[in-house]
């Protein structure tokens, strides 16, 4: 047995499985004949998984069985049937869905992957197989849909049409000729209709698509502006009464400009930009109208104007970077904040600025900012350096002894910060005695020779000094005998070297000896002298 389902995406003809699943047939063909499934939603579309259906309320918790219509709510679900078991293999596959309970009421679903096998342990009963409309499958496959499996666009199944049935009609169930019309409770969607039309410029020329097409790049231009803070507000609006003028010369200063501009009526105020370091002219200005029509009027008669030997150019001013909303204190929540400029009379130094629309509101607002960023004389903040001047000074005692009107000069040239200079500083003593001894080291050494400690008195029964004295002595007595043998060396060393000069000197081949031989003679009297003489005498 087959039934056919129009739905919004195309056909789809099923195929019933009558011999192995009767009780689920039975229910899904009688409601089919009913028209109990017109206009109801696929609520739920997961890609390569299901497509759900079967809820008149389109939420997935509804649905009623041919049995709870005509018996009331306790008969609405029915029992699975479990045998013979059929899985979930191929694409198509007609499901009756559990309701976690092993029990089935109107709500059925398409499998659009193949080989489901998790579908097979939930117990879903398999009672049918779709034979034709694989081309609405993928396109249900391909719908647009939510984090929860829900289409952003309705697909809809409009008909159904049972093309056989088997089964007698039940008793107290009325079947429709026709298909009935739809109610508006039917057809209520809070996403896009079926068949709404999506194409926003359809019967509009070029020119009315590309202006549509430029107000909408410039709305998200300005929602850009308005989130990286470069404007207040998104919706806000240049002023009408400000003029903005550019290619100026120089040498062309604010009198000037407001001088050659208040013929077209009153001037609020007249800005020359100039740059904040050097101060020169940066070539452009802002000119504020007491009224609209007057700066219209001056738009449309000084542009291209020579002024200072230049051709000016004017235009109104695009800059909001001055304007504020108004307080939201004093706005509803329906109306739209408003901007304008504040009207008010120039001065002598007067820049051009725009505040809030209602001036007393922006009156309480600068009060309150004022307010919040002032400090009270008793709450301003002490800093450190003053905290540190305001407490005593230990000369202040001593500046008071003083002659009116002098004050000591090694106060006012110390830091207060700085600590006192110690009296025994370590560094200068020893920096003064290197100065005193490089300086007169003749007395410095006078000093030090009579300052040299002497001895420690002997103690008269410490034994240990007795035994250092006695190798003292040893020490002395072998240190003589050291010296005298190097003594008896040195004179026989001497004695030698006399023997061979002499040796030499009577020998007919050696050279006949210089008398005149300076150097020769001083070396023998330094011998004689420390070789001999002084160690015959120690001997």
């Amino acid at each position: 047995m087959a039934v056919l389902l129009e739905t919004s995406v195309g056909d789809i003809v099923v195929d019933l499985m009558l011999e192995e699943r009767p009780k689920a047939c039975l229910n899904f063909l009688k409601l089919c004949k009913m028209k109990f499934y017109n206009y109801s939603l696929f609520h739920t579309v997961k890609s390569n998984f299901i497509a759900q259906a079967g809820d008149p309320t389109n939420t997935g918790d509804g649905g009623m069985s041919v049995w709870g219509l005509r018996d009331g709510d306790g008969q609405r679900f029915f029992a699975a049937e479990k045998a013979p078991r059929i899985k979930h293999v191929n694409i198509g596959t007609l499901s009756m869905v559990n309701d976690g309970n092993g029990r089935h009421s109107s709500q059925w679903f398409i499998s659009l992957g193949a080989n489901l096998d998790y579908l097979d342990a939930q117990e879903h009963t398999v009672f049918g197989s779709v034979s034709e409309g694989l081309e609405s499958l993928q396109k249900l496959n391909e719908a647009y849909c939510d984090k929860d499996g829900r289409p952003y666009r309705d697909i809809r199944i409009n008909h159904t049409v049972v093309l056989d049935d088997p089964y007698p009609d039940l008793d107290g169930l009325h079947c429709p000729s026709r298909s009935p019309s739809p109610t508006a409770e039917q057809l209520k969607s809070s996403r896009i209709g079926v068949d709404e039309e999506l194409d926003d410029f359809k019967g509009m020329s070029t020119a009315e698509i590309d202006e549509k097409i430029a107000e909408q790049e410039a709305a998200a231009h300005l929602t850009v502006l308005e989130m990286v803070g470069d404007i207040p507000d998104a919706d806000v609006k240049p002023p009408d009464n400000v003029l903005f003028v550019c290619k100026l010369n120089p040498a062309t200063t604010s009198e000037d400009l407001e001088t050659i501009f208040s013929r077209f009526g009153e001037i609020v105020s007249c800005e020359v930009i100039r740059d904040k370091k050097s101060g020169e002219s940066l070539q452009y200005a802002f000119i504020e109208f007491d009224r609209t029509e007057d700066c219209e009027e001056a738009y449309f008669k000084m542009d291209n104007v020579l002024i200072d030997e230049r051709r000016i150019h004017v235009d109104f001013s695009q800059s909001v970077a001055k304007v504020q909303p108004a307080a939201n204190k004093n706005l509803s929540k329906n109306k739209t904040p408003e901007f304008r400029l504040k009207q008010r009379e120039r001065k002598g130094n007067d820049k051009y600025h725009m505040v809030f629309d209602d001036l007393n509101t922006a009156a309480q607002v600068t009060k309150d900012v004022s307010t919040s960023k002032s400090y009270h004389k008793s709450e301003r903040p002490v800093d450190s350096r003053e905290r540190t001047a305001k407490k005593p000074s230990r000369f202040d005692s001593r500046d008071r002894h003083d002659s009116a009107g002098k004050q000591p000069s090694s106060v006012r040239s110390r830091s207060p910060q700085s600590p006192p200079r110690r009296k025994d500083d370590d560094s200068d003593r020893r920096r003064d005695d290197s100065r005193r001894h490089h300086g007169d080291y003749a007395k410095h050494s006078e000093r030090r020779r009579s300052r040299s400690p002497q001895p420690p008195p002997r103690r008269k029964d410490d034994g240990s000094d007795r035994q250092r004295n006695d190798s003292s002595r040893h020490d002395d007595s072998s240190r003589r005998d050291d010296s005298r043998r190097r003594d008896d060396s040195r004179r026989h060393n001497v004695h030698d070297a006399k023997h061979s000069d002499r040796k030499r000197s009577r020998s007919p081949q050696s050279p006949p000896r210089r008398r005149d031989d300076d150097r020769d003679r001083r070396r023998d009297d330094f011998r004689q002298h420390h070789g001999h003489g002084k160690h015959s005498e120690r001997r």
